[in-house]
């Protein structure tokens, strides 16, 4: 998936990194959160943090993130380990500390810069799409994006499957406004009320995207937005989902897979 820049015949400069060892290098950022890149270690062979960075722009532009998480998808289907008769979403505050586009002031960190994670999960809590905007938002607002992000996933004949049967949130999503959109996109909202007493059951269905959320905020780069660039951060974002989806795939059966 990752684009192929064939090497200048004339003056063709210093050979270019291999891929291979500058994407460990961005796992590494992703895992372990270093602030720096500059200081990743030159001894593990990733190339320098500004090749790595610049590698990773390169990639972003290119849409290589998007395709590794529908591919992955479409695997985890083939295998019969999405459920799409429900669909649970939800958001999540970090810091954003450097600022940028997609930030905000955050009602929950008393008033500072902060961007927030929208995502939205399988019955099962695999990751099928995620947006960023500012700490500021309502999460609201984010239901129908996500629905809309959702990529068409292939994997078993017929057409690709986009939408879950029915998308579970809670009471911060509680807008009949909302209500109606969801439903215009075929999907029936199950969206706990406001003033109700707490015991609706939803809590029992919705646990998979809150454990979908501290899976996705294990990797450190994840938890604090560093990242000025707002497409820098979502790359991040979206590989963390595509990781997500790979470990799963490792645990099914190979026989299982087509």
């Amino acid at each position: 998936m990752l684009p192929r820049i064939e090497r200048r015949v004339r003056h063709p400069g210093r050979k270019r990194h291999p891929d291979r060892l500058v994407f460990q290098g961005i796992l590494f950022v992703l895992h372990t959160g270093i602030v720096a890149w500059e200081h990743l270690p030159q001894e593990l062979g990733f190339g320098s943090g500004m090749t790595c960075w610049r590698r990773l722009a390169e990639w972003t532009e290119a849409g290589v993130w998007p395709r590794l998480h529908e591919v992955l998808l479409a695997r985890l289907r083939g295998a019969n380990a999405l459920d799409f008769s429900r669909a649970a979403v939800d958001g999540s505050h970090i810091r954003a500390l450097k600022g940028g586009p997609k930030t905000g002031r955050s009602p929950v960190d008393r008033g500072r810069t902060g961007s927030k994670h929208h995502l939205i999960t399988d019955a099962t809590g695999i990751p099928l799409a995620a947006t960023l905007t500012g700490g500021n938002r309502n999460d609201v607002t984010q239901i129908i994006p996500l629905l809309q992000d959702v990529p068409p996933v292939r994997g078993k004949c017929g057409r690709p499957r986009r939408r879950p049967d029915a998308v579970l949130a809670d009471r911060g999503y509680d807008h009949d406004k909302y209500r109606r959109l969801v439903w215009n996109l075929g999907v029936k909202p199950l969206i706990a009320r406001r003033g109700t007493e707490h015991g609706s059951g939803l809590g029992t269905q919705r646990w998979a995207v809150e454990r979908a959320f501290a899976h996705l905020h294990w990797f450190r780069r994840l938890r604090i937005r560093w990242e000025i660039r707002d497409d820098i951060h979502e790359a991040f974002l979206t590989l963390g989902c595509a990781l997500i989806c790979w470990r799963r795939l490792k645990g099914i059966p190979a026989g299982v897979l087509r």
